[in-house]
């Protein structure tokens, strides 16, 4: 394999370069603190504080809902965020989706509850989770191309892995906020009424920070030369799926098998099984908490593992990898987390978060090398959008479902196991075009039959 040939336009220096991934990783950890702090939550207390007139199990299910509606919400998101970032710059963008998603969790932090407010108190909940969802479509697209465009052709799938890490790092401070609120200053019922406030309220602080890191960054240098060249298109969404609507069908559906996956723990259906009283297990809430966070650590890792490695042997070939730990680890880990003991649930969890991290690491070197220059922020945020709806989405929803109707947790390991087959599939028919040309003067090359096949560099 030859080595790659690629240029960087206008090519980035080395401290730049480093402030763009502090301002990618610290950004996304923000923005994903805030949607995991409501997926736990909605998993631990919402169906009591928002939902509980509709009753038990009805109560669980419509407030894993509302974690799934806010996906819906993404493909607006991502469609607004792409056109603007295409036609504007990625950067505008990532301070606008930073800005409306700290805002919206900072005021779940102060919503009244059903018992305060009645049904107003779950219609504000819903509204503020579908800009959640808004903001949740746009950012990850603009925090990718920041990374990826500016990194290094040989080293795209390291800088990519940069925003990437940033979803674990959410989780786990996610994780270990709540799990400081309900074990040690807001204990039991405490934890109820008002402990789950606080690290909703937390987001603010952890806004202004990622604001700040944010607006210190440049423009990414595609877009800079994009610009320069009026090479800008028009209506960039129209374009997308007009030449890549298979492109991004099969890129969406690679994603929906990590986020499904992902979105066991990061949508609150482990913690909601393992700790319902009136389920199988009845564990300890903060027990449970901490498990979920050591497999966050996990997940990191591999992660960021995987985002190197796809440097060396491709995107493709890391996938693969991951997608045969990923069907390996299922049925596992679901038998680990019905032993009901804690440590057991973190290995299990810890062995699940492998493969997950190792389909997650290489994708957005993986996405970004997939579509043209001018209408790359769209693609990617599009496809990553609805990929998240055909994952992981309605995941803890269907998940519960699945054990209320079975009686049994294994039953969403079959589930599991089909989207995982389907998104390895897809995953075949794209080729791998890692050290492709990024810039806007390579956009025909770019164009050419992106699927079916691996393109050796």
């Amino acid at each position: 394999m030859s080595a790659p040939t690629s240029r960087t336009p206008q090519p980035t220096l080395a401290a730049e370069r480093r402030r763009v991934a502090t301002a990618t990783v610290v950004g996304t950890t923000v923005e994903w603190y805030d949607f995991f702090i409501y997926a736990n939550a909605a998993g631990l207390v919402f169906a009591q504080n928002f939902f509980e007139p509709a009753g038990g199990s009805i109560a669980i299910l419509l407030s894993f809902a509302t974690v799934g509606l806010s996906f819906l919400f993404r493909p607006l998101g991502a469609a607004l965020a792409g056109h603007f970032g295409d036609r504007l710059g990625r950067k505008r963008m990532l301070v606008l989706t930073l800005l409306l998603m700290g805002g919206s969790t900072t005021l779940i932090g102060v919503l009244p509850t059903y018992a305060q407010a009645g049904v107003v108190a779950p219609v504000l909940l819903i509204l503020l989770r579908i800009l959640q969802g808004l903001s949740a479509g746009g950012e990850w697209g603009g925090a990718v191309l920041m990374a990826v465009e500016n990194a290094p052709v040989d080293r795209r799938g390291k800088f990519g892995a940069y925003p990437q890490i940033g979803v674990p790092l959410g989780m786990l401070l996610a994780s270990g906020v709540l799990a400081l609120m309900s074990g040690v200053f807001a204990r039991g019922e405490a934890f109820v009424e008002w402990g789950w406030r606080v690290p909703f309220l937390l987001s603010v602080v952890l806004l202004v920070v990622g604001i700040l890191i944010r607006r210190g960054v440049e423009e990414s240098p595609v877009f800079r030369e994009i610009a320069v060249r009026g090479a800008r298109t028009r209506v960039p969404l129209v374009r997308l799926f007009h030449k890549h609507a298979l492109l991004v069908l099969l890129a969406a559906l690679t994603f929906a098998g990590n986020n499904a996956a992902g979105y066991m723990t990061t949508g609150g259906f482990i913690q909601n099984y393992s700790t319902n009283p009136d389920g199988p297990l009845g564990m300890d809430r903060t027990s449970v908490l901490l498990a979920v966070l050591f497999s966050a650590v996990v997940w990191l890792v591999s992660t960021w593992t995987a985002g190197i490695v796809s440097d060396r042997i491709g995107r493709r070939n890391t996938y693969i990898v991951g997608w045969i730990c990923q069907l390996a680890a299922i049925f596992p880990m679901l038998a680990l987390v019905n032993t009901g003991d804690a440590q057991f649930l973190a290995l299990g969890l810890g062995i699940f978060s492998i493969g997950t991290g190792l389909t997650y690491g290489p994708q957005s070197a993986f996405f970004s090398e997939l579509f043209p220059a001018s209408i790359r922020y769209s693609g990617v945020s599009i496809s990553y959008a609805l990929g998240a709806i055909l994952g992981g989405a309605f995941a803890p929803t269907i998940a519960t479902a699945l054990v209320q109707e079975t009686g049994t947790v294994y039953s969403v390991g079959w589930y599991l196991t089909g989207l995982t087959v389907v998104a390895f599939a897809a995953t075949l028919l794209i080729r791998d075009r890692r050290g492709i040309d990024l810039g806007p003067e390579n956009e025909e090359e770019q164009a050419k039959n992106p699927i079916y096949g691996v393109r050796h560099t």
